[in-house]
């Protein structure tokens, strides 16, 4: 110890050498470097308290500003965002710069701690996963993009273990929970809890349990989904970040590329969302309503409610059987795979979609850690009905019709069904007017004849739009995403086999064999004219586009930088 005063006064002139770093480019930092070394020789409790004190010094925003940017370096932007969405590195860079420069100093100090730490041929994508472990709603974030089909498959292997890979809580913690919040209940039901965490996600543990169901008067098999300790609180502070983040980028739209609004939106979509994470009562009532409207769909299951063990913090499901999708498809005939793949679209898009009602309840966040899938029965379970939207029967009505219209290539049809999806209504601008019929024109000339444009083709239009600054109502962001998300996973299990519109098309004979006049289609008899006279037109339409290709007037993908994203790459 009497070298320890010598040790934390030398220690800060030897860390503002690593934080104050020659133009233009920043000093590499690793273990190899004398300055970090030195650093890094201190016991952990030292470091933390020297690099916290120079957080918080009179030069601290400087020289965490300078850290972050190192981070930012080592991370490499390039190699996380592939070249599909080329226009958001831009963004995501000052994200990342704004999360780093404004996260609280103690949950920031450990993590460039350990990133000092890593060898400096550590990989982006592991530095990445590392960087926001305990950080839940970057966590979910990762979630989302994972089975993204333009990642780096590296990149891509590293943020699937997020699905249901964490490990950062503790049986012990999660037991005191469960004590804590159902008290004498775990007596009058019985309940014996599993010896270790079955499995972890971004902002809970879940563990296994028995109990006695004094209904059916047997012992019964479930699950707690118990909220993680840190969370509530870590989550206030992110969900701050992202409303200051939203703010920030809001104000650079124009920088970007962006249409105005289009950025502020989108962060601010995403903190709206997540606030839901942490809402287990929510929760609790999505999942009650998710089993009213798959009640009569076979091969679908929804885990169901044990309400005298749920509380705020804690969900009581029973357990259901199976594994993740993508792991239960590894070894499956191509045949299967392709099935796989229909069903899960009919079972999170066509339900939804298809089902009679003014308001039906849709699964906002259907990544692969969520779809739990039984080979011996074929049976597919939706896990986690946290994210959840809701989409009105006029909304139902709409995307069908732009869902047809798009088929028959029928632009004014598109631009119609568009136009009245904006919930600007009559007071929507001329210029989202003039930005939807442009967009719909380049999407249609970008088209190959004569096949068909698909669903995701259609997703896609709309999310080009949606970054020109043509607002959608929330739930259709919410779906849109919904389907981007499905459109990797179902790449994965079936590939170019895969199929969206059959598995709609399916699921809508199925309706109309079953009942001829409640069949789910929700078009009315206008538009069913409406469609009638678009196919009589439909050969023409395809004649003149042939001729307009041929003719060499037809725009290449390229045309506009704004086509390349597409495909579940979306910021939220």
């Amino acid at each position: 110890m009497k070298h320890a005063t010598s040790r934390i006064t030398a220690a800060p002139t030897a860390l503002t050498a690593v934080g104050t770093p020659p133009p233009p480019q920043l000093a590499p930092l690793s273990v190899a470097d004398p300055r970090v070394a030195f650093f890094l020789s201190m016991p952990k409790t030292e470091r933390v308290r020297v690099l916290t004190a120079m957080l918080e010094g009179d030069a601290g925003h400087g020289f965490r500003r300078e850290l972050t940017r190192w981070l930012v370096q080592v991370l490499s932007v390039e190699r996380l965002v592939p070249q599909a969405y080329v226009e958001w590195r831009p963004v995501v860079r000052e994200a990342m710069l704004f999360f780093g420069s404004h996260l609280s100093t103690p949950r920031l100090v450990p993590k460039l701690i350990e990133q000092l730490e890593l060898a400096p041929d550590t990989l982006p994508e592991v530095r990445l996963v590392r960087l926001i472990a305990k950080v839940p709603a970057l966590q979910k974030l990762g979630q989302v993009i994972a089975r993204n089909r333009h990642l780096h498959p590296s990149v891509k292997r590293e943020l699937t273990g997020l699905e249901n890979g964490m490990r950062d809580v503790t049986i012990d913690e999660i037991r005191r929970l469960i004590v804590h919040d159902l008290g004498s209940k775990l007596q009058r039901y019985q309940v014996d809890v599993e010896g270790r965490i079955f499995v972890e996600a971004s902002v809970s543990a879940v563990v296994r349990f028995t109990w006695y169901n004094p209904k059916r008067r047997q012992r019964e098999h479930g699950v707690f989904k118990v909220l993680k300790p840190y969370v509530r609180e870590f989550f206030l502070e992110e969900m701050d970040l992202l409303a200051r983040l939203a703010e920030h980028l809001g104000t650079r739209h124009q920088e970007y590329g962006f249409g105005e609004h289009v950025l502020s939106d989108t962060f601010n979509d995403v903190r709206r969302q997540l606030r839901h994470e942490v809402r287990f009562r929510r929760e609790q009532a999505n999942l009650r309503e998710a089993s009213r409207l798959y009640r009569t769909v076979s091969a679908i299951r929804i885990p169901q409610v044990i309400r005298p063990l749920c509380t705020s913090n804690i969900t009581a499901l029973t357990e259901e059987y199976g594994e993740k999708i993508t792991k239960a498809a590894a070894g499956q005939p191509n045949w299967r795979r392709s099935r796989m793949a229909e069903q899960l679209i009919e079972a999170v898009i066509a339900v939804p979609l298809l089902t009679p009602g003014r308001r039906t309840i849709f699964h906002a966040d259907p990544h692969a850690g969520n779809l739990l899938y039984k080979n011996q029965s074929g049976t597919l379970t939706l896990l986690d009905w946290a994210l959840t939207g809701h989409i009105t029967e006029e909304q139902r009505r709409l995307l069908a019709l732009l869902f047809v219209m798009t088929l028959l290539r029928d632009q004014e049809g598109v631009c119609a069904a568009i136009e009245a999806l904006n919930p600007g209504g009559k007071r929507r601008s001329t210029a989202q007017i003039r930005i939807i019929r442009e967009q719909v024109t380049q999407f249609f000339e970008e088209q190959p004849l004569p096949s068909l444009p698909r669903a995701i083709d259609m997703m896609d239009l709309l999310e080009r739009m949606a970054w020109q600054g043509v607002r959608l109502p929330n739930n259709l962001v919410m779906l849109r995403k919904a389907v981007f998300t499905l459109d990797g996973i179902m790449h994965e299990l079936a590939g170019s086999n895969a199929n969206m519109e059959v598995a709609i098309l399916r699921r809508q004979l199925q309706q109309w064999l079953k009942s001829p006049t409640n069949a789910g289609w929700p078009l009315s008899t206008r538009d069913w004219v409406a469609v009638y006279w678009s196919a009589i037109f439909y050969g023409n339409r395809v004649a003149l586009g042939i001729l307009h290709q041929l003719s060499g007037h037809g725009r290449s993908s390229g045309a506009n930088g704004l086509t390349t994203i597409h495909h579940s790459g979306s910021a939220a």
